[in-house]
């Protein structure tokens, strides 16, 4: 089996930060591929980064299609996530979603701590029906470049958060933040905490073994007939012809 981690940002250390975690929790036989964007933002922090990284993602995804068993989106944004699943011929996973449903399988109520503001993951919470089971949000006061580089700092400040959540009714937390993948193992918590690439993989896994066909109907059936122009090849071929 083949998964394609997929970075949506086009610095280098969070695509090689994810693949890491994304390895260390792979089954055996499961070859893990990391790509990262041509073009687009360097870190995503705002809604019009997000809207340019879900091209450059798309860009990326088609580039692989056919070529992979399942992609895990290595974004905490789950950035062009419905656009990924109704072009990639495979299941494609978000990280952030991934750790937000498996912790509602652990528990009744999770929190989510992440890097800086809050406000996009409560929507995109909401996007995946889950804000009845969320319990609360924290954000730290660090960068993920400062994170990269000081891990045992943003440890401390997300050891900090985790216990205000625990507060909060928190029975489960979600690291929500790619440069947070692996982070798992450094904290010492009174609940579990959810890593997103660690989740994504192993969900990734269990839909790809799964075999189950791609819906041919609804929102998510692939995009067929579609001109275009300026785009990539790839993209622009399966957005003619998406694969069955």
């Amino acid at each position: 089996m083949r998964i394609l981690v997929a970075n949506a940002n086009t610095t280098e250390a969070i695509t090689e930060l994810c693949a890491a975690a994304a390895r260390a929790v792979a089954s055996p036989g499961v070859e893990v591929i990391a790509a990262t964007p041509r073009f687009g933002p360097a870190v995503i922090s705002s809604r019009a980064e997000n809207v340019v990284a879900g091209h450059a993602l798309l860009e990326l995804l088609a580039e692989h299609a056919g070529q992979v068993d399942a992609v895990v989106l290595a974004v905490s944004h789950d950035t062009a996530l419905e656009a990924a699943r109704q072009v990639m011929p495979c299941p494609v996973v978000g990280m952030t979603e991934a750790a937000c449903f498996a912790a509602c399988m652990l528990a009744t109520r999770f929190g989510l701590v992440t890097l800086g503001g809050v406000e996009t993951y409560r929507e995109l919470i909401g996007r995946h029906g889950l804000s009845s089971r969320l319990a609360g949000l924290e954000g730290i006061a660090t960068t993920p470049q400062e994170a990269l580089r000081d891990p045992d700092a943003a440890a401390a400040l997300l050891e900090a958060a985790i216990a205000r959540l625990v507060a909060q009714g928190a029975e489960a937390v979600v690291l929500g933040g790619a440069a947070l993948a692996g982070m798992a193992g450094r904290l010492t918590a009174p609940v579990p905490v959810l890593d997103g690439m660690a989740c994504g993989v192993r969900l990734a896994e269990a839909l790809a073994g799964l075999r189950v066909a791609r819906p041919h109907a609804g929102s998510l059936a692939p995009v067929r007939g579609r001109e275009t122009s300026g785009l990539g090849p790839a993209l622009a071929a399966l957005l003619q012809r998406s694969p069955a």
